[in-house]
């Protein structure tokens, strides 16, 4: 078992345990052990495994020690699976409500005897669990929209989950024999936050070899659908992944049609429409009493210069089936998607903007903008080490972004009141800054480190360390952590009244949003952007795959009145660090150009930038 299956074991401990309401010290110590074991790298935790060395390791005591080496040689721990036996599976999924610790869980189950989310619900309906003591109308009505969100997003998975499962699949497939092109399509290829499911299309010459490769490798719960060029299946992790084959001459068009979103589509359709062509997942074909393919689209597929008029002729009447035509009726001159776009007079549109957003208009005139890619990212702000809640200690993340082949790495430790992230008193930042000062002085790394902070924006606005102390960093972060159910009209206030401040730099996520677990608290987000410009306070891009805020939906216009963002892991663990590349998509996405980021400039460039600040 890896070091990340491992320390979800003890995680999943530490929960069990505290639904048993057992000793603190003893949850506490499960915690802990997830925490350093997911900073040991898994060479050094097999070398200390075969040694019996784990006890050496600060925070492992004899009891985990074991534990750990039977899960690390076993692949299973008995004492967990006796312990997971003795606790109802519907309190754990009690816990993932938000607002029901482990005390309130404990509470229903005793009291109202629920151990189920369906029980759960019918004890709210009923009114019974507001009746408890420390529970009350609103707890019960908080409980209810919990359930209900919860239910609403059981069917879609995190983009980065989905990525992940999709991406061995899409290896396995391009090595298959007969296979000419492959892609992953859908929400996962838009590069959606969230994913329903993922759907693969493969080019190739003979289906059936393929089909039963897909329905028969590793991982796979069930097969839910199997034919001669279609197959879907339900994986382990609950993710549908569904299959389509077709011809390659076929593969442009399915392609296309199987990656827009709807409102994309029915706009393409309707412009080929414009211009005597039916436009569908089998081709472009001439529609009914118009010139043929070839005198529409040209022979190489390309798009007629300006100005230029094709000669056209008369056609006979085709027949009423041109809504599934035969392979005969396809347009063969199109092999990438580039040429049907240009086909229908249209420069190519990137996957990220399919969204009928007005992009199909900016492509007309070729207004389209140069987005954003992955290389253009020179370094990463908004990152956690062991000093807070993080798993990695600086030097780790030092050499973890350096081997990125990033230029430097902003570290952002929360705060004081961030009690529940083992938050920075003022004492521990000034240690942490003449600790990041002498890592830089000493030259043992190429990536420069800047000093920073997650400032936590307290409830009326003010900030959790005062301007002295904050003067003292490269740059200063400001987030919510606490009292998110302000109204809109405070919480609003109380945003911008941060930003307000001399030393701020830059807005954390600033909807507070986990997707598929919690809302946005209530902002006027319109009200924050133009606070920011006017301040010229950066909002982040939160890169990580739960949070990804802000939304995509609001950087486009956030950006034509002059908004900069920079693109931010919020990485808690090494491996986190990679997740600016999520971020990249959703900025993407979002119409960002390399222009609108400042963590595309080179480390120069942001010495000065942040030197110009207060």
């Amino acid at each position: 078992m890896n070091k990340t299956a491992i320390a979800s074991v003890l995680t999943e401990i530490g929960t069990l345990l505290e639904l048993k309401g057992e000793n603190p010290f003893k949850i506490r110590a499960y915690q802990a052990g997830a925490r350093v074991i997911e900073s040991l790298g898994e060479t050094e935790i097999a070398e200390r495994v075969t040694a019996g060395t784990l006890e050496e390791v600060k925070g492992i005591g004899e009891a985990l020690a074991q534990k750990i080496t039977e899960l690390h040689t076993t692949g299973r721990l008995e004492y967990f699976d006796k312990l997971s036996a003795s606790v109802p599976a519907g309190l754990v999924e009690i816990l993932r409500i938000p607002g029901i610790g482990a005390k309130k869980a404990r509470a229903l189950q005793e009291k109202l005897g629920i151990d189920t989310v369906v029980k759960l619900r019918a004890a709210c309906a009923a009114g019974s669990v507001a009746a408890l003591d420390g529970f009350g109308e609103k707890t019960q009505e908080r409980i209810l929209s919990g359930i209900r969100n919860r239910e609403a997003y059981n069917k879609r998975h995190l983009w980065l989950d989905a990525w992940e499962a999709a991406e061995p699949i899409l290896q396995g497939l391009r090595k298959l024999p007969g296979v000419k092109q492959v892609e992953a399509c859908g929400s996962l290829r838009r590069r959606m936050e969230t994913v329903g499911d993922i759907d693969f299309l493969v080019a190739m010459t003979a289906p059936a070899p393929i089909v039963e490769w897909f329905v028969t490798r590793p991982g796979i719960k069930e097969v839910t659908a199997r034919g001669e060029t279609k197959a879907s299946v339900r994986l382990e992790s609950g993710l549908q992944a569904d299959l389509r084959l077709v011809p390659p001459e076929q593969f442009v068009f399915t392609l296309h049609h199987l990656t827009g979103s709807k409102d994309h589509n029915v706009a393409m359709r309707q412009r080929a429409l414009a211009r005597g062509l039916s436009m569908s997942e089998w081709g472009l074909v001439a529609a009914e009493g118009e010139g043929t393919v070839k005198e529409k689209v040209g022979l190489a597929g390309e798009r007629p210069p300006p100005g230029a008029k094709g000669k056209e002729q008369s056609a006979k009447k085709k027949p009423s089936s041109l809504a599934s035509p035969s392979p005969l009726a396809l347009s063969p001159s199109l092999q990438t998607e580039a040429q049907l776009f240009a086909a229908l007079g249209l420069h190519y549109i990137p996957p990220e903007l399919r969204e009928g957003l007005g992009e199909i208009e900016a492509a007309e005139t070729d207004a389209l903008p140069v987005l954003v890619e992955e290389g253009d990212i020179c370094g990463v702000f908004h990152n956690h080490t062991t000093a807070s809640d993080g798993h990695n200690t600086l030097e780790e993340m030092t050499a973890a972004a350096q081997a990125l082949g990033l230029d430097y790495l902003g570290i952002a430790d929360h705060s004081k009141s961030s009690v529940q992230a083992r938050g920075l008193s003022e004492e521990r930042l000034v240690a942490q800054i003449a600790e990041i000062n002498k890592l830089n002085a000493s030259k043992k790394f190429k990536c420069h480190v800047f000093t920073g902070t997650e400032c936590d924006i307290l409830p009326d606005g003010k900030l959790d360390f005062d301007a002295r102390l904050l003067g003292q960093l490269d740059y200063v972060v400001v987030s919510v952590h606490s009292s998110f159910r302000q109204d809109r009209a405070v919480m609003t206030k109380r945003i911008i009244r941060a930003i307000e401040q001399p030393h701020v730099t830059m807005l954390g996520h600033l909807s507070g949003r986990l997707l598929l677990e919690r809302e946005s608290y209530e902002v006027d987000t319109d009200k924050v952007i133009d606070a920011a410009i006017a301040n010229g306070v950066v909002i982040e891009l939160n890169a990580n795959p739960w949070r990804l805020d802000l939304d995509w939906r609001h950087w486009r216009k956030a950006a034509e009145k002059g908004l900069l963002t920079s693109i931010n892991p919020d990485a808690h663990l090494t491996r986190q660090l990679a997740f600016y590349k999520v971020g990249v998509g959703i900025a993407r996405k979002g119409w960002l150009t390399k222009e609108n980021v400042l963590n595309t400039r080179p480390l120069a460039a942001v010495k000065k930038f942040l030197a110009a600040r207060p």
